[in-house]
């Protein structure tokens, strides 16, 4: 059995437990198999969708529930199960993509595990497949997902200039008021250089919601859970956990919402250890 009063550990995948090539640092694959060998249950909660982290849970080995688009989507590791899908509702559907249609950032569309785009998109493949191991090529990713209205639709990312998607947000915020809820940054890639990006995902939904779900699903109060996470979408799950670990490399906003910072960082890896050292579980 688990040491201690803390018996889940969820963390975020990429800058926590994957590196900069999509790696999982080794000191934390053997950290999570120390864990859990000694009863703890250890989770995932990220941006991704599951179809890109489906086989980082099999590689590590875990059976808990995970959570997928930022909590919009939570699955069973163990047999790909369903838990819980929070779609974008249809009616703000409508506003995100006429809106979308009408200042035209690069969009992609996160619909049942497959990430859409179109040739507007093709360059940035390369940074959007970390999240997902399936994508379609579509004529245009917008317009056809306005006229299905997917029923699954559980996220949009978009990349454009920091003044598009800014007033993206604005006309959001006016047209859908409470419906959506929206993340913004700029890309912290070399190659795009001055883009910005942004997430849309139904309101309600986040890695916090998520946290608490996984934590009450697997029989386990939320004082008795530990987070590790690096970016802004990881704060609500800090600040949810019983405790919590920023990155060294995270922003500060994020190591604010996290009751410890990490000696660790994203080139040298070994959060998940430091973390579960720390915690009194290894």
């Amino acid at each position: 059995m688990s040491r201690g009063p803390y018996k889940l550990l969820i963390t975020d995948l990429d800058g926590t437990l994957i590196d900069g090539r999509g790696q999982i640092h080794e000191r934390d694959r053997l950290a999570i198999k120390a864990l859990l060998e000694r009863g703890v249950l250890v989770s995932l909660c990220t941006g991704r969708m599951y179809s890109g982290t489906r086989d980082i849970a099999r590689t590590l080995g875990l059976k808990a529930a995970v959570g997928c688009v930022d909590g919009s989507h939570i699955v069973h590791s163990a047999d790909d199960r369903d838990l819980v899908l929070r779609s974008i509702e249809s009616e703000a559907a409508a506003v995100l993509y006429e809106t979308l249609a009408e200042i035209r950032p690069v969009s992609f569309v996160f619909s049942d595990d497959t990430v859409l785009y179109d040739a507007a998109g093709v360059e940035f493949l390369p940074y959007i497949n970390t999240w997902s191991e399936r994508s379609v090529a579509l004529e245009d990713a917008i317009e056809e997902s306005r006229r299905r209205r997917a029923s699954s639709t559980c996220g949009v990312v978009s990349l454009g200039t920091e003044m598009q998607i800014k007033t993206i947000v604005a006309e959001l915020a006016k047209r859908a008021p409470n419906a959506l809820q929206t993340v913004t940054f700029p890309v912290r890639r070399t190659t795009y250089t001055g883009m910005w990006g942004m997430v849309v995902r139904t309101a309600g939904a986040s890695k916090g919601t998520a946290i608490e779900w996984i934590a009450g699903h697997e029989g386990v109060e939320l004082s008795e859970t530990i987070a590790v996470g690096d970016w802004l979408n990881d704060i609500p799950m800090l600040e949810n956990a019983g405790r919590s670990f920023a990155m060294a490399h995270a922003p500060d906003e994020v190591k604010t919402a996290a009751t410890e910072v990490l000696d660790a960082d994203v080139v040298r890896g070994g959060g998940i250890e430091e973390a579960a050292q720390r915690a009194g579980l290894l």
